[in-house]
């Protein structure tokens, strides 16, 4: 089982999405050992999570002193600095080849009681655990940006993953404020990647056939599904506004969706010449570095801003709202 009396705990990678699950671990009262396979992330991690740390503390999402909760963290590019970790969320990039030299880093430092996590969003978990020394110990922890403010966490288990063991983590993830998700069967690209991107390849048809814009394309789903998907999920929503009228829209609209198996041309000639959205100021759209930088500042006020709304309306508002009539 989960040692979950042990306080240290490991992040390996530290790009983006890991120096946020630093900052998310540490708000939760983790000593974290912040291992950066790149001299680079080295570099720039720390202050990523000071940040991080800093902007969370003035928004309410924590409420100690962020140069204490900065002491808890050590950031190492020594993989042996892992070895009293019980858990450890791997977060390096969407290569297998990758992912498994760094699991082999891992494993030669850790005990065998430890637990290998993977924030990937696509790869089977069964496929990763295939060159893992304990794959009943390995599973798929797959964390959204910014980790400290959205509740979301999807837990996946692979073909081999001790069950029992995804039921703690599960239960010990929501102790962190998240409302977890458990997938007990894998599959690729999990539930949300799933959803996300059956909407993505529809967006994509709708541009490159001509039906619409890329700016009407997302100011209808900002507008429309951005509004209610804080708030509940696909199946309440529809039992919310009417169950009959989903069914029968279904019957004609399910045939004419895209069944588009190849990259969308459109994403494809952008990557193909580099663009990396407001990375580099290429993307579907174009950005100054003013622009570029506002975009940022202004996601990540939002983040902080649809955290606060959300945590009003949470997972079991209904619940606590008729158990208090009870009382």
């Amino acid at each position: 089982m989960i040692n979950v009396d042990s306080n240290e705990v490991g992040v390996v990678g530290l790009g983006l999405m890991g120096s946020s699950i630093v900052a998310a671990l540490l708000m939760n009262g983790y000593k974290v050992v912040a291992v950066a396979p790149l001299p680079a992330d080295l570099q720039r991690a720390p202050d990523r999570v000071h940040h991080s740390l800093n902007e969370s503390l003035k928004q309410g999402i924590h409420n100690r002193e962020v140069k204490v909760l900065e002491a808890n963290v050590l950031f190492t590019s020594d993989y042996t600095d892992l070895r009293n970790c019980f858990l450890i969320s791997e977060c390096v990039i969407e290569n297998i080849e990758i992912k498994n030299g760094v699991y082999s880093l891992i494993e030669a430092a850790i005990s065998e009681q430890a637990i290998i996590t993977t924030n990937t969003s696509a790869i089977p978990i069964t496929l990763l655990q295939k060159n893992v020394l304990h794959p009943n110990r390995f599973m798929g922890m797959h964390w959204a940006e910014p980790a400290f403010t959205t509740p979301f966490l999807e837990i996946t288990c692979g073909l081999q993953t001790d069950i029992l063991l995804a039921e703690t983590l599960y239960n010990l993830a929501s102790s962190w404020g998240k409302e977890p998700t458990l997938l007990r069967k894998d599959i690729r690209g999990f539930i949300t990647n799933r959803l996300m991107y059956a909407m993505f390849r529809e967006g994509f048809n709708l541009v490159e056939n001509g039906y619409a814009s890329i700016e009407d394309v997302d100011r209808a789903c900002r507008n429309d599904a951005g509004h209610w998907m804080t708030f509940c999920g696909l199946f309440r929503y529809m039992d919310l506004t009417g169950l009959q009228a989903y069914y029968h829209v279904m019957k004609d609209l399910f045939p004419t969706l895209s069944h588009q198996t190849e990259t969308p041309q459109l994403i494809e000639s952008i990557a193909n010449k580099g663009g990396n959205g407001i990375t580099n100021g290429e993307g579907f759209y174009h950005y100054t570095k003013e622009e570029a930088a506002e975009w940022e500042k202004a996601f990540e006020e939002f983040s902080y801003d649809i955290n606060m709304l959300s945590r009003k309306y949470p997972i079991d508002l209904i619940e606590q709202r008729l158990n208090k009539k009870v009382k």
